[in-house]
């Protein structure tokens, strides 16, 4: 293959693990300009005489286990290689960078966010509920405390299915809303179908399991709550566990309330601190994966209500997903993700350790497509994308350990034009999710819903 000519030439050996885009033993080895960088070398790739795809593919390219970020005569440098070197290139399908798309606003605050379908919900500190349609209308409100719905501010909102949605928040309820939407899909309805109580403080995360419709629920309480979604197969709340229970007014109001009552199919004391995270394993619907300020991710047998497992870290663990590849993401106070291993087989705890967020990291969520990426929000008002296939040792003063940098930086979009006393200051990010379709939905202090969706970095 004819190359531009540059005064020095590198000779460099393509290889992958992805089969489909394999190259031919022949066209393995090239010579390419030392001063090219990713961009070009992946333009190579995907010229007519070398990988034979449909279309363009984006591509990265791991040096040594990570990615190539500077020119291949810098990094060789960096090695202290000469330029006669060959180097080895294993070469991945690029995550693609995260576009900013448009921004829903609110009235206040926005705790939480979830997308099913072409439909996003948000859960925001003015105890509303509101379902999105791509183009940024609110297509439905949920009602107020008053008429079934929330009293108080919500941290959390999950989707149940196209046609069902769990909230919860400040005032210690969970409520399960029936959905549905106009034939113009324009207009919709929320409404509440039943309110489920048992914990004895405010509810921080939910997560959910559509094929078995049960609910998970993590409190201030130090209790995870387990729930179903039929409101047939549901227990009737604990008497002493609703509001009525305290105020002879109250109970009059819950008389003659319509939206059913109920309480959990169990209520598990994890732990000795506030409850941040609780996420169903995502193979297995009867384990649970439980994170809490006690420095502590514990792994739950649902079925018996009795700790499997226990792992410590350093630090108050704020946030937590479960990964597809068995391992649990910990966002920390202390700024870092961990990523550990809970099954009994792990030799180590720590897999890798993930750095570049300046905050606490609140909220974290697993890529859709692929097992090797996620995405981070902080109170230092970014999300991060990260990479796992790019990971490096870490230096004595880092405490060693693999570790790994974002590969993209997702900023409030309203700031960038702005000059904030203090960087970052009233855009802290609480909630981020991560979908096919929508891209990357984050939501914040900014009283706004963020979308940031791929684009064809070829074409960038």
């Amino acid at each position: 293959m004819d190359v531009d000519s540059s005064p020095t030439q590198v000779k460099v050996i393509f290889t992958t693990d992805e089969p489909d885009l394999a190259l031919p033993e022949t066209k393995q080895q090239l010579l390419v300009p030392a001063d090219i960088k990713r961009y070009g070398l992946s333009r190579i790739l995907n010229s007519s005489s070398m990988l034979d795809t449909s279309s363009p593919v984006p591509l990265d390219f791991l040096a040594n286990g990570t990615f190539l970020r500077t020119t291949v005569e810098e990094h060789l440098a960096s090695e202290g290689l000469s330029a006669e070197t060959t180097l080895t290139l294993k070469y991945v399908r690029s995550l693609i960078p995260p576009v900013y798309e448009g921004s829903f606003e609110h009235d206040d605050w926005v705790g939480d966010v979830d997308v099913f379908g072409n439909r996003a919900a948000s859960a925001s500190y003015d105890g509303l509920v509101r379902v999105w349609n791509p183009s940024g209308t609110a297509i439905a409100v949920s009602s107020s405390g008053r008429s079934g719905g929330h009293s108080a501010r919500l941290d959390a909102v999950k989707w149940l299915s196209g046609k069902q949605l769990v909230s919860g928040g400040l005032d210690r309820k969970l409520v399960v809303w029936d959905y549905s939407e106009a034939d113009d899909g324009f207009s919709g309805s929320l409404k509440p179908s039943m309110e489920l109580w048992g914990h004895e403080k405010a509810i921080n995360n939910i997560a959910v399991n559509g094929a078995t419709g049960r609910i998970l629920s993590a409190s201030s309480d130090g209790r995870v709550g387990l729930w179903t979604s039929s409101k047939r197969t549901a227990p009737q709340a604990d008497p002493e566990s609703l509001p009525a229970a305290h105020s002879n007014k109250k109970a009059k109001l819950a008389a003659s309330a319509t939206t059913a009552q109920r309480g959990p199919l169990a209520m598990i004391s994890a732990h000795d601190e506030p409850v941040t995270a609780a996420v169903f394993h995502p193979h297995d619907s009867t384990v649970a994966y439980t994170a809490s300020k006690d420095h502590t991710v514990k792994t739950i047998d649902l079925t018996t209500q009795q700790e499997v497992s226990r792992l410590t870290t350093m630090h108050p663990i704020m946030s937590a997903a479960a990964l597809p590849n068995s391992l649990v993401a910990a966002g920390s106070s202390a700024r870092h993700i961990t990523l550990l291993d809970p099954r009994e087989s792990a030799t180590t705890t720590s897999a890798m350790t993930l750095r570049g967020h300046v905050n606490m990291v609140t909220s974290i969520a697993a890529s859709p497509d692929n097992e090797y990426s996620l995405v981070s929000g902080s109170h230092d008002s970014t999300c991060r994308v990260w990479d796992l296939r790019s990971a490096r040792t870490g230096s004595a003063d880092e405490g060693g350990g693999r570790l790994s940098e974002p590969v993209y930086t997702i900023g409030r979009e309203w700031l960038k034009n702005k000059k904030l006393p203090t960087a970052g200051e009233g855009a802290k990010v609480l909630s981020v999710a991560w979908d096919s379709t929508w891209g990357i939905v984050s939501g914040g202090e900014d009283k706004r819903v963020q979308v940031n969706r791929g684009r064809d970095i070829l074409n960038s």
